[in-house]
């Protein structure tokens, strides 16, 4: 007698809805301050209610999502104090991540690496903001992973999903052209094996996205 098709379990069906909003949300595909609901989410993501919960549970937990008094569930809306304190610890974290990568970063990386920036390139002549922050965290992240240290890059990325949103709206202002300046000079730095000179590089990067978004947020 053959047996009937296994059905997804529910852990499986959390954790796919958790990544997709996850995606969404750090590629700034939803807008800040967008409210969402637990019938919306499960209804767009045909699951049931205890999956969407359990995601957006998640979700607030790190920050990517926020949770009103009243229940009210939105992506969130950050003050310049909060971007601040994000960026300040962008600004610790991704150099040491680049140093400490930078023992490994081949040939190969660094091609990959250049490969990256040129999409990013690409979609900021395109004016597509998601492709944009989606190639940028890649550039990054790709270099990243040398790193070999996974609990630093697990607390990056809670800081690039908490900025998502709010670098989407930015960049749709800004109309950027080309690729940031400064992942030229990143590169430069890993061809010559220049670990100061890389460190510096990727803190202006960092402390340039910051002068971006700032007045941004304040003038909304």
């Amino acid at each position: 007698m053959a047996s009937a098709p296994a059905t997804p379990s529910l852990p499986a069906a959390h954790e796919r809805l958790y990544r997709a909003l996850r995606t969404r949300i750090m590629l700034g595909e939803l807008p800040p301050g967008k409210p969402l609901t637990l019938r919306g989410i499960a209804a767009e993501s045909r699951v049931s209610m205890t999956p969407a919960r359990e995601a957006v549970r998640r979700l607030v937990a790190e920050g990517a999502l926020s949770l009103s008094a009243s229940g009210r569930v939105a992506t969130p809306e950050l003050s310049v104090e909060r971007i601040e304190e994000l960026a300040a610890l962008r600004a610790l974290i991704e150099p040491e991540l680049a140093a400490r990568a930078l023992p490994r970063a081949h040939f190969a990386l660094i091609d990959r690496l250049a490969a990256i920036n040129a999409a990013i390139g690409e979609a900021a002549q395109g004016h597509d903001a998601v492709g944009y922050i989606r190639a940028n965290l890649d550039f990054h992240r790709t270099l990243y992973l040398r790193a070999q240290a996974p609990a630093m890059l697990a607390m990056l990325e809670t800081i690039w999903l908490q900025l998502g949103p709010t670098m989407r709206a930015v960049y749709q202002k800004m109309r950027r052209n080309e690729a940031p300046r400064h992942h030229r000079i990143i590169l430069a730095a890993l061809r010559a094996g220049d670990e100061p000179g890389l460190r510096l590089a990727v803190r202006t990067d960092v402390t340039q996205g910051l002068r971006h978004l700032l007045p941004a947020v304040e003038g909304r």
